[in-house]
């Protein structure tokens, strides 16, 4: 069964700006479906969609079978961790508590002593995005790298059926980009999760996602395995740039621009 059903989603900014145009669009559990295309095409957008923190205009968003719309925010928290590309605010508590509070779904509200298994949860994911050293400095003093690595260990704590994770890359060093996609192909095959992600590294959605989603200004361009939507004529055209796409074997694709 889908975990997520998309179905005639559209979704306009206050400035009239058409953000999301009659999206259609089916995600699987134990999958790796990377979220690609320009700037302003929509793909943070259908995130927070998805997510339940927008709410479309139109159309029809299903997750595990309900309806979001029919959902209370701790009930979503249950079936959806979402990673933000930043959260505004002030992060005045500990890395560690920020991390806890990850488990606020779980608990079906906060509780002023965590449990056992919190405490258990909390060390692992702290350890999964290596900031265990880090876990008692304030936040607010953490790089924007380890920031979002602290934010995605926040998600990991909810312990849900499925991760959103928007541009989770963007500010990690080579060995945390790789850390972090391994990570979430072990939680789709191993867990089953339903693994979403935008990405704008065209190549590291070719390394680590099984199916793409390309996006062009509020619709869906392409879908399907990376193969077919990381075709050259598609991807110039959307992009409206060169490129160059090269396979060394057949289960390796990688995109360059063209100097």
């Amino acid at each position: 069964m889908p975990f997520f059903q998309l179905a005639g989603v559209s979704y306009s900014y206050e400035s009239g700006r058409r953000a999301l145009d009659s999206i259609d669009l089916t995600v699987s559990a134990g999958v790796v479906t990377g979220i690609i295309g320009p700037n302003g095409s929509g793909k943070s957008t259908l995130l927070q969609v998805m997510s339940g923190w927008l709410e479309p205009e139109s159309g029809d968003v299903t997750v595990n079978g309900s309806r979001v719309s029919s959902l209370s925010r701790a009930q979503v928290a249950q079936h959806i961790a979402f990673v933000p590309q930043r959260e505004d605010g002030c992060f005045s508590f500990s890395v560690r508590d920020t991390v806890l509070f990850g488990r606020y779904a779980a608990n079906e509200g906060y509780h002023s002593f965590e449990t056992d298994d919190d405490d258990r949860l909390a060390e692992e994911a702290l350890d999964a995005v290596e900031l265990q050293e880090f876990a008692s400095r304030s936040a607010e003093r953490l790089s924007a790298g380890e920031r979002q690595r602290m934010l995605i260990a926040r998600a990991l704590v909810q312990q849900t059926p499925a991760l959103l994770l928007d541009e989770p890359t963007a500010t990690l060093d080579l060995h945390h980009q790789r850390r972090v996609m391994r990570m979430m192909t072990t939680l789709a095959k191993v867990e089953l999760k339903a693994i979403v992600i935008v990405l704008h590294d065209l190549n590291l959605a070719a390394m680590y996602c099984d199916e793409l989603v390309l996006m062009e200004r509020g619709r869906i361009a392409a879908r399907g395995p990376v193969r077919d939507v990381l075709a050259k004529e598609t991807l110039e055209r959307v992009y409206q740039t060169p490129l160059r796409i090269s396979s060394s074997t057949p289960d390796e694709i990688s995109v360059m621009i063209e100097p």
